[in-house]
């Protein structure tokens, strides 16, 4: 079971970020990262065309619960607050995605994504120190060199291999998948793509050729090792008419989608069959979605009103929730660690850090255990 240990609330400084760009229906546009000793948490937001980097302190807190269980938050400080300069882009950032840690110059970076409207990838690499230094990685234009109209674009790196990133591009109907700045394939679904991500697979040696794609009203699987059908091995279809908006995997390979229907559907890979379905678990459409580090069973589920909650999919049961100032322009939960958080049309960045609970049996009942037994 999981339970909540702090709930946190900043304010981003009005001289900062003073109107924050509209984006996207898809909550794309926000990224964290917890540092090494846990003091303070790194936020990243993209408004318009720039990327910018807030730290967190992440010093004790307590927690307090409202009606329903609802997790109030505790103001937290920001430490520092800048702009990256890495990211050089000319239209609006839609996507913004961390990598984790590449320790391969021999300092521990971390490897920043972005890419904007009209599918222009930069890829930076962050030294994770107390003066951040910042420079770009390389760089991708997209096919086309841009040309045409401007719409959604998402971005996804693969887990086990940082320099291999899908892009994807809604209104062009494409997602390209990159190995640095070479291009490698190219699948083209049937409808506008909404969300991707690399998922493991269950039924190969290779774990890192499968990319999941949220396009319209369906799941579409693609492997990057297969030219029949473009690349497409699986598609199954949700309720016709309602598109999808979020999908994601978790470390057996299962993968789970949400969208218009306020429904989140986690599927088995090995026979495509659903594993649970929680229908109308949001009161709003779905479009943020993460699997639990800590409890698989669980998940994070971010709709477009202003609650995030998780729950237990199977059991179509939620366990905490907690609910932002305003519309969420942004949704993001730490690689390896159950840090959830957003941030919100108002100015505000809410951080959760959830844990397990811890069994509680007290020692009289232990006691009087072995008072039965003995008799």
């Amino acid at each position: 079971m999981l339970e909540a240990k702090s709930l946190r609330k900043a304010a981003i400084s009005p001289a900062l970020v003073q109107n924050p760009s509209p984006g996207n229906l898809q909550s794309t546009r926000f990224a964290l990262h917890v540092n090494e000793d846990e003091s303070y948490c790194s936020a990243f937001i993209a408004s318009g065309r720039n990327i910018y980097k807030l730290e967190i302190s992440l010093e004790d807190s307590s927690i307090s619960k409202g009606k329903e269980s609802l997790l109030i938050p505790v103001p937290a400080k920001v430490i520092r607050s800048s702009l990256l300069k890495s990211c050089p882009h000319r239209s609006e950032i839609q996507s913004v995605v961390l990598a984790g840690t590449d320790s391969s110059s021999g300092n521990d970076c971390l490897i920043l994504g972005s890419v904007d409207c009209y599918g222009h990838l930069f890829v930076s690499r962050l030294v994770t120190s107390d003066q951040d230094v910042d420079r770009i990685t390389y760089s991708v234009l997209p096919r086309d060199n841009g040309v045409g109209e401007g719409s959604w674009a998402g971005l996804c790196f693969n887990p086990s291999q940082w320099y291999m990133a899908a892009v994807a591009r809604s209104f062009c109907k494409s997602v390209d998948v990159y190995d640095q700045d070479i291009h490698l394939r190219s699948f083209s679904p049937l409808y506008y793509p909404a969300a991707l991500s690399f998922v493991k697979s269950s039924f190969s040696t290779n774990e890192d050729s499968i990319l999941a794609v949220a396009e319209g009203c369906q799941l579409s699987i693609w492997d990057l090792r297969v030219k029949e059908n473009g690349g497409c091995i699986q598609r199954i279809c949700g309720s016709v008419g309602d598109i999808l908006y979020a999908v994601c995997g978790d470390s057996a390979g299962n993968i789970a989608v949400g969208g218009a229907d306020r429904t989140v559907t986690v599927y088995d890979p090995r026979r495509w069959s659903a594993l649970g379905r929680w229908v109308n678990c949001s009161k709003y459409e779905i479009t943020g979605l993460a699997f639990s580090s800590l409890e698989p069973s669980h998940i994070y589920v971010q709709g477009v009103d202003y609650e995030v909650f998780c729950g237990k999919f199977k059991e179509k049961e939620k366990v905490l929730s907690f609910k932002g100032d305003s519309n969420w322009l942004g949704f993001s939960k730490c690689s390896n660690r159950d840090v959830v958080g957003g941030w919100t049309d108002s100015g505000s960045i809410f951080l959760a850090d959830i844990t397990t609970k811890e069994n509680e049996c007290s020692d009289m009942d232990l006691v009087g255990g072995w008072t039965d037994s003995d008799s």
